[in-house]
């Protein structure tokens, strides 16, 4: 497990072959000073593309992507005015239903916080090295042929 936990930058940032915790996410964001709490939860869904998915196995090039994920945080800080930001993603095999990320965000009002959470999935899935191989009842195949 690779954790990065920031207080001076007001960031948690971590991978982990452990199920990832939502109240945890929260309760590092949450903040009298804040008004708006909002989290984006990943799960994994039991279809794609009109196949049955029945897993997917997360893996990622750990140091990097925590990096990656520390500049997507310090950036979403910088860029928005938000008070802290969590950003954790799981890897290994998880099952229909399983957390694969969740990112929180605080901050005083609601608007910055849904913007810099979006600002923040979408450019996880951009630009930091974690793939999917998705399992089907026929075969697997990986998927997010990023960076």
């Amino acid at each position: 497990m690779k954790v990065l936990l920031n207080m001076e930058t007001k960031t948690s940032v971590k991978i982990t072959s452990v199920a990832l915790n939502h109240q945890d996410c929260y309760d590092f964001v949450a903040d009298d000073s804040c008004g708006g709490i909002v989290t984006f939860v990943g799960t994994v869904r039991n279809a794609t593309k009109n196949k049955t998915v029945t897993l997917l196995d997360f893996t990622a090039y750990e140091p990097m992507a925590v990096k990656e994920m520390q500049k997507i945080a310090n950036t979403a800080l910088a860029k928005f005015d938000i008070h802290k930001i969590a950003i954790h993603h799981a890897v290994g095999p998880l099952k229909i239903g399983a957390i694969p990320v969740i990112i929180a965000v605080s901050s005083a009002h609601r608007n910055a916080a849904f913007k810099a959470c979006e600002y923040a999935i979408d450019t996880l899935k951009e630009t930091v090295p974690i793939w999917k191989k998705e399992h089907f009842e026929d075969g697997e195949v990986w998927v997010n042929a990023h960076p």
